[in-house]
């Protein structure tokens, strides 16, 4: 069941339009998973997560789950909210935090604690998903990261980080990622960066579940990898 809801965005100043999948039969009597899509229109038509989610419930491999995605305007509004250096970057983790949640706990029966709430992207989307965690951690206390751009200051962030045992990560990245351009037209090898990043997760004892796929930067394999990120971390 899809429905549609916006929300006032002070941080942002902005409004938020929110496609939202609620599986059937929904009732209030049951409590749900929060799934949060960066890039979420993307993850509605390139990742049918809609349809993904409903068949993982029919089959019982994954809680009751709502998906909530966040669309973006642009290649440039997402760059701003997503980039660790983007200019909006800051007021989109706070927004995401101190405002949606507090609008979708209003909204729908959730369990309102972190191990609730999954973060979920993929590329820049999932840079700022494992940002938003790693800022609010007792927030968002678990995160799919789907070929995640990884740079000095993620790497430096999960390093500095003092709570790895609150956070449950899926990670995956595609063997093939070699020479991926980016928005601001960079070529970039996603997959060493990736490596390093798998590599600090572990030495820093994060609960992380870690996946090379054999394929590159697209939407043909993070769809084919969403349904084995869900059943990881959205466990009945």
């Amino acid at each position: 069941m899809m429905r549609e809801l916006k929300i006032k965005s002070v941080e942002l100043n902005e409004e938020v339009s929110l496609p939202i999948h609620c599986p059937e039969p929904f009732t209030p009597l049951h409590k749900y998973v929060l799934l949060i899509a960066q890039d979420g229109q993307d993850y509605f038509m390139f990742g049918k997560i809609a349809r993904v989610v409903d068949r993982l419930l029919a089959e019982k491999r994954i809680a009751r789950t709502i998906v909530v995605g966040i669309p973006y305007k642009d290649v440039r509004d997402r760059y701003s909210k997503y980039h660790p250096d983007g200019e909006k970057h800051r007021a989109y983790l706070r927004f995401l935090a101190n405002e949606l949640v507090p609008f979708l706990d209003q909204q729908f029966p959730t369990y309102q604690v972190g191990a609730g709430r999954i973060l979920i992207g993929d590329s820049l989307a999932a840079t700022a998903s494992l940002l938003a965690a790693l800022t609010y951690p007792h927030t968002f206390g678990k995160v799919i990261m789907q070929s995640p751009y990884v740079n000095d200051t993620v790497l430096e962030k999960v390093k500095t980080f003092c709570s790895p045992h609150l956070l449950e990560l899926y990670h995956s990245i595609g063997s093939e990622e070699t020479a991926v351009k980016t928005t601001d037209g960079a070529i970039r090898n996603f997959i060493e960066p990736n490596r390093q990043l798998h590599q600090w997760f572990v030495e820093h004892q994060f609960s992380c579940e870690y996946r090379e796929f054999q394929g590159d930067h697209s939407w043909t394999y993070w769809q084919i990898d969403l349904p084995i990120a869900l059943e990881k971390i959205i466990s009945t």
